[in-house]
């Protein structure tokens, strides 16, 4: 994250006293409190919000330009490999999901979307904070009206973004290590309020680049 993106996280975070606003742990499918949330996404009505895939070991962004693939940070061999898994798993674990799947379009996160659902629709309200530049203002809101968006009824609504943007949102509770890659914000479009972080493909040692 560039210099002044973290200057505007931190003034949103200082909106969200940890005190008042723990940091979420992120829980798999086989734990009591993951079972709990798949059973609620079997229901539909809800929001998953996938953090791209593993991207550790690859090159940290450069040009920031959309459509400049050596200038971005790309999943890793094992990110594609975590995000077919993360489609396979929402497939046998049962969870409707609507369509279109949203995607960004940094490469990270389109590709991730394509590894696990094929076709996506690309968009930039879920551009990362970083490419954004002088519309990042409308593409936290654009974060905001998504996470509030809820899906047809029975099934639930799949978008596939980035970190930052979500903290930007949410605050604190999904900052620091809270939100690893390949995980998925799930989220009641009641509020919209997140009911959990749950990992489908949970990545060795935890799920955090490098990059600054």
């Amino acid at each position: 994250m560039r210099a002044d993106r973290r200057a505007v996280l931190a003034l949103l975070l200082a909106a969200f006293p940890a005190a008042a606003q723990p940091r979420l742990v992120p829980t798999t499918a086989e734990t009591p409190e993951g079972a709990a949330l798949v059973a609620r996404l079997r229901e539909g009505g809800l929001v998953l919000f996938f953090r791209h895939a593993d991207t550790r070991g690859e090159n940290c962004d450069i040009s920031f330009r959309i459509g400049d693939r050596p200038g971005q940070r790309n999943i890793s061999a094992s990110g594609r490999a975590q995000s077919a898994l993360i489609g396979q798993r929402l497939r046998d674990l049962g969870i409707p999901l609507a369509q279109p799947i949203l995607a960004g379009p940094v490469y990270r996160a389109r590709d991730t979307a394509e590894h696990a659902f094929g076709a996506v629709e690309v968009t930039d309200s879920l551009l990362a904070d970083d490419y954004a530049g002088a519309r990042l203002a409308w593409v936290v809101a654009e974060h905001r009206r998504l996470f509030g968006e809820a899906p047809p009824p029975g099934t639930n609504r799949v978008l596939v973004g980035h970190r930052t943007p979500a903290i930007m949102v949410f605050g604190d509770p999904v900052a620091g290590r809270a939100f690893p890659e390949g995980a998925a914000l799930v989220i009641d479009p009641r509020g919209p309020a997140i009911l959990g972080i749950l990992e489908l493909a949970p990545l060795p040692g935890g799920g955090f680049h490098q990059c600054g």
